[in-house]
């Protein structure tokens, strides 16, 4: 057993809990037991030891008395090596709108893992725990296992799967949903981390794995494989028959036309067997039995109650919640009478305790409502951090063993615990680096340094142990489930996503002949029989181009503007236009990439400030981080700070997502400098980000000799004024502000580190004097614009760039509602957010009316204090709001888009958009960021106005948002809207008018050219070969019947560079698709001799009876003879106009195997001539 839980265990206050527990069991009749005296990192040790001890391979229920606690303890419980999970509250949603499943996904996933016996560690709020759910037989009857050799039927399989929640799909892209492609079935099961792909040969299972969602790629071998249902409340025929029935009656008392619209709404939803939005509030017409997660639990099982009263305070809480809701949902005539019950309440929790003998952990000892069987009481107190802090250290270490303590010192991680090591050797205390806490057995030599562990310490008194942790506080940064959890970095592998959501009516561009209107595929025969996919495309006029999908490259979607419109004018084909418009771009793209890169070569050329490598105070200031880094945080932090070592300024950009802790690298950065003995300018581009940006620097660097002050309007002009002599005298370190610091007043005494928040934001005068100003000295500019990889790619050599694509381990998806504007439901959202002692941010973008909107507000919620913010307040009113909000007195801010930057308020989790369809997808994407900022769950309501029709832009974007809530995938929330405002931020908004006029693609294109003809690259012309062998090649519809995928397929195989490329595609094919058709495989061998006939300079490739015609587009008459004589008698050069030579077949060759041999020796002889 670990050495921190072995402690915990030899005590004497262990040894009894654990011998009563033992003797009661098997008894019908057992009472809770208590025990007090606790600490933090104590109480985790002390459930940890005895899950180990009592209940390691069987279910065991914590019961806390709020999410961070729940998050806190699984972290910890991880540390140990044991298997947790948080079982959050499910939100109901009891009116029409689209909600996200996350939660209910974790939920089932739980239930399904207690049902199977695992020793599963489920720890849950009292709300989330007593929530009715599925009934246990219904989860064992709705889940199934597949192994190999099953007999299977796929239509009933489908069907089997719909019944139980999954939704079906052509491509699986999140849980709950599956895919089925002739004799594959792609499925995400909740409790898998990745899904599941069942191949069948014939009706019988031939493979079960896990595959990639990202690349849709095999990824493991399973003999069986569990799955379960996706959803928690699923309605059969029989209970939506009832709510049929209960809607209708319903209907026929309804007292308004809006209560009787919508609940048409749900009575088509019931008919028609679609998904019931509203389940929920007929949960008791759907399960007779009302059970809840307690139920799940036998009375033999171990439960903890962590804080009885607080959890009891919390399920009261929530009980009246509850009711309140209920009573509002009959009085309005949406809910059936008997329905109003959610969950089971505060009696049944007692009988459970009773009946499973729970243990009960107190810090204190406090009033309890049930009755006890014994108390228990430990000394244990908590014990100081000591990150940073190496004398107190060393000192608490000398004192405790002079007192005869056993002592264990926690590191976060391995640089951590040396460099703790080296400090306590520095100070003459023996020690000793241990990786892990398991591989000690008894304390002996010296004091032990343990890493991997990122708990609270704690001091047992009686039993003379201490643990000292240099990582507390960061538990909760790491997975629910015991270690972080691994997510795919779709970001690193970022693709634009030109063909896979290619639809018809989408505009494309094709390289040689301009924007078109793509309008399908079409399998098209030619004169010779053989068929081909071709991509029919639709230009000016009546003129339409057939591309063959074999030459799928010269096409790309269309990224722009203009496209919801309708408002791009179609190329003529044929004519001259196009050409004339791309030599335009490449003539404008040349002489920017000529600017830029003379630019970047002065910069070099530039004297600059080169930095001390990292001292001990910026490795103490980085180790008070409060939170786990992520590792594009660490890598971003390195990539600055050696370019700050370099004697040339840094020029990088910091591009990273909304929440990706951007702030805490610059902060690093701005460290570093004034370690230096420099100045630091923070330049932002909004008063309320700057204040936001003072408070963070002054509360990050405390406790260290740095002077922070802030130049904005909400400092009166004396203290401006006495800011701006300070700076020149240098006794201010860092300065943040807006505009203001360019002023022409403004005069430092040691300038060296310029930070840009959102540098697109500043007019081009402010950036004029940002040149001037930051001539010598290092920039870094912070963005929270993705960049896509292809656009980075081109720009890294002219500007140095990093990018964060991970979000922090402990923030929570933000569940989002999208919904027409809805009193009832927005007053309930307020309500539910306020009474859980949060704030709310109510966006409405008018500032003619929005006091008229803050006044409802107020009538609806008197209680509340409400303020509004907008943009055209007197700066000193403005600045008393943002710290009412700070500081939590403001309950609902009633504002513009005026937080859409960088407003930091974790406190704040509710946020509500009126006509949110009038507003940019990056917009909606930036203010969406401004809660969720915390680790508790969060919720954003994007509204659009009743009754209103939307136009196809506003439908797409809402549609978007929707997919988000789905599936969230940060960067692909706004792909268009991101992707072209990105380029215009960092290109400037006369290059962002050329990518208009070409598409973003073939932009690119052109950009990625240019930059390396300036910088002297030479780029080969490359050939395009074609090939005809009088045979099918293309993807049959019965292969692949979703024409995106089929077109994403065409896009992998027309960049076959090689026969491994060649070989990844057919393993690709064969584990997504099943076994290839002839015309595919032919398609595949096609596409690889093209790509090898291209690297020859073949410009086409016949075959005609028994021989194959090969058309050189530059004959090199040396290497011919040479193939000639490679091949004897098979070979015929004819020497012509257009020379080409043939190659005789022999019987039983295939005609790709001798194509493949001639131009493999082809190639061999032309490298060796280079």
């Amino acid at each position: 057993m670990n050495i921190i839980l072995n402690r915990i265990s030899a005590g004497r206050e262990f040894s009894q809990i654990l011998k009563t527990r033992r003797e009661n069991k098997g008894k019908a009749k057992k009472l809770p037991s208590m025990i007090t005296g606790l600490c933090e990192g104590a109480l985790d040790a002390f459930l940890g030891a005895f899950i180990t001890e009592e209940c390691r391979d069987e279910p065991s229920l914590i019961i806390v008395q709020d999410e961070k606690s729940a998050r806190h303890i699984a972290a910890a419980l991880g540390a140990y090596g044991i298997h947790a999970t948080v079982y959050p509250a499910r939100d109901p949603v009891l009116y029409n709108m689209v909600a996200s499943h996350e939660a209910e996904y974790d939920r089932v996933s739980a239930l399904s893992e207690i049902s199977e016996g695992n020793g599963v560690v489920v720890i849950a709020t009292p709300d989330a725990a007593m929530q009715f759910t599925m009934p246990a037989d219904k989860l064992r009857a709705g889940a199934f296992t597949l192994s190999v050799g099953d007999t299977v039927d796929m239509a009933e399989l489908s069907r089997r799967l719909v019944d139980f929640g999954y939704v079906p799909c052509e491509l699986v892209d999140g849980k709950g949903r599956f895919a089925v492609r002739g004799g594959i079935a792609d499925i995400f099961s909740p409790q898998s981390e990745l899904p599941l792909r069942i191949e069948l040969f014939g009706d019988e299972v031939d493979r079960i794995g896990y595959f990639d969602i990202i690349t849709q790629r095999w990824a493991e071998n399973l003999r069986s494989a569990k799955i379960v249902p996706a959803r928690e409340i699923i309605p059969d025929a029989d209970a939506r028959g009832r709510i049929e029935s209960a809607i209708q009656r319903l209907i026929k008392k309804a007292k308004s036309d809006s209560v009787r619209s919508s609940l048409a709404g749900e009575l088509t939803a019931v008919q028609s067997g679609a998904e019931i939005l509203t389940a929920e509030k007929y949960l008791p017409l759907i399960y007779e039995k009302k059970e809840c997660l307690l139920d799940y639990f036998g009375s033999e099982r171990a439960v903890f109650i962590v804080e009885s009263s607080g959890v009891s305070d919390r399920l009261r809480a929530s009980l009246r919640h509850g009711e309140e809701t209920a009573k509002q949902l009959l009085e309005e005539g949406v809910m059936p009478a008997g329905c109003g019950i959610f969950m089971k309440d505060e009696a049944d929790l007692l009988t459970f305790a009773e009946k499973t003998g729970a243990l009960i952990a107190n810090a204190f000892l406090s009033q309890y409502s049930g009755r006890l069987w014994e108390i228990y009481s430990v000394h244990t107190r908590t014990t100081s951090f000591m990150t940073g802090n190496a004398e107190a250290l060393c000192e608490d270490i000398e004192s405790y063993t002079r007192a005869k303590y056993e002592i264990i010192i926690a590191a976060g991680s391995e640089t951590e615990a040396a460099n703790t090591r080296d400090i306590l050797l520095d100070n003459g205390i023996s020690c000793t680096f241990v990786p892990k806490a398991d591989d000690i057995t008894e304390l002996t030599r010296g004091v032990p340094v343990i890493t991997a562990f990122s708990g609270a310490g704690f001091e047992i008194v009686n039993s003379k142990f201490m643990l000292l942790s240099l990582g507390e506080g960061r538990a909760e940064q790491t997975r629910t489930r015991g270690v972080r959890r691994s997510k795919a970095k779709k970001t690193a592998k970022e693709k634009i996503l030109s063909y896979a959501d290619l639809t018809v009516g989408d505009y494309v561009v094709h390289d040689t002949h301009g924007i078109g209107k793509y309008m399908g595929l079409e399998t098209i025969r030619d004169y010779t029989g053989v068929c081909h996919d071709h991509i029919k495309i639709q230009y000016s006029g009546t003129d339409v181009l057939y591309v063959r999908c074999e030459q799928i490259e010269t096409v790309s979607k269309y990224i722009g503007a203009g496209t919801d419109e309708g408002a791009i004018k179609l190329s003529k084909l044929g004519g001259t236009e196009w050409g004339k418009t791309k030599a335009r771009v490449k003539s404008e793209v040349k002489q920017m990439a000529k600017e830029l890169i003379a630019l970047y070569a002065e910069r070099m050329r530039r004297p600059g400030f080169a930095f001390d490598p990292d001292d001990d105070m910026q490795r103490e200031f980085e180790s008070l981080f409060e939170y786990e880094e992520t590792d594009g945080q660490l890598a971003a932090a390195e990539d600055i700070k050696r370019d700050m070592e370099k004697p040339v300024p840094m020029d990088r950009l910091l591009c990273g997502d909304v929440g990706f802790g951007k702030t805490e690298v610059a902060l690093r950065a701005a460290f570093k400098a004034v370690a230096g003995g420099k100045q630091v300018a923070i330049l932002v581009p909004t008063t309320i980000l700057a204040m936001q940006h003072y408070q963070t620097i002054v509360s990050r660097m405390r406790g260290f000799p740095i002077k922070v002050s802030l130049l904005s309007r909400f400092k009166t002009h004396a203290e401006q004024e006495a800011a701006v002599r300070a700076l020149r005298r240098g006794d201010i370190d860092i300065v943040v502000g807006t505009h203001r610091i360019l002023s022409s007043d403004i005069q430092f005494r040691d300038l060296g580190l310029v930070i840009i928040d959102e540098e697109q934001r500043f007019g081009v005068a402010h950036k004029e004097k940002l040149k001037q100003m930051a001539k010598n000295v290092d920039v870094l500019t912070l963005t929270a614009t993705p960049i896509p990889r292809t656009l980075n790619m081109a720009m890294n050599s002219i500007r140095d760039m990093s990018v964060l694509d991970e979000a922090p381990g402990d923030r929570m998806p933000v569940q989002t509602y999208v919904l027409e504007y809805d009193d009832l439901v927005i007053n309930e959202a307020i309500r539910r957010e306020l009474h859980r002692g949060g704030q709310v941010f109510y966006l409405h973008n008018r500032i003619d009316n929005i006091a008229g909107t803050a006044a409802r507000l107020k009538k609806e919620f008197p209680d509340a204090n409400i303020d509004i913010a907008h943009g055209r307040m007197e700066k000193e009113e403005l600045a008393d709001i943002w710290q009412s909000l700070v500081e939590g007195n403001t309950d609902i801010l009633v504002c513009t888009t005026i937080i859409e930057t960088g407003v930091d308020v974790p406190n704040a989790n509710t946020l509500i958009i009126e006509n949110a369809d009038t507003m940019g997808l990056s917009q909606l994407h930036q203010i969406r960021g401004r809660v969720g900022r915390s680790a508790r769950r969060a919720y954003a309501y994007f509204t659009y106005r009743q009754g209103k029709a939307l136009s196809d832009i506003s439908a797409k974007r809402l549609a978007a948002i929707r997919d988000f809530t789905e599936f969230g995938s940060g960067f692909k929330i706004a792909l268009r809207d991101l992707e072209i405002r990105g380029a215009g931020d960092i290109l400037g908004a006369r290059q962002h008018g050329h990518m208009e006029s070409v598409g973003y693609d073939m932009y690119l294109k052109i950009l990625n050219e240019a930059v390396l003809e300036e910088q002297g690259t030479v780029i080969p012309k490359k050939t395009e070969c074609t090939i005809s062998v009088g045979r099918d090649a293309y993807i049959p519809e019965s292969y692949i019947s979703s024409v995106s995928q089929r077109i994403d397929m065409y896009k992998k195989i027309a960049a076959i560079e090689n026969e491994a490329d060649a070989d990844d595609i057919a393993d690709e094919l064969l584990d997504r698709y099943g076994d290839m058709p002839q015309s595919v495989e032919t398609l595949l061998s096609a596409s690889l001799v093209r790509a090898m006939g291209s690297e020859c300079g073949i410009s086409q490739i016949d075959k005609r009876e028994n021989t194959v015609v090969f058309y050189p587009e530059q004959p090199d008459f040396l290497i011919l003879s040479q193939l000639s004589a490679a091949f004897p008698a098979r070979i015929t050069i004819m020497p012509s106009e257009r020379t080409y030579f043939t190659f005789k077949i022999r019987r039983g060759e295939t005609v790709f195997e001798i194509i493949s041999n001639l131009l493999k020796k082809y190639i061999q002889i032309k490298s060796k001539k280079e």
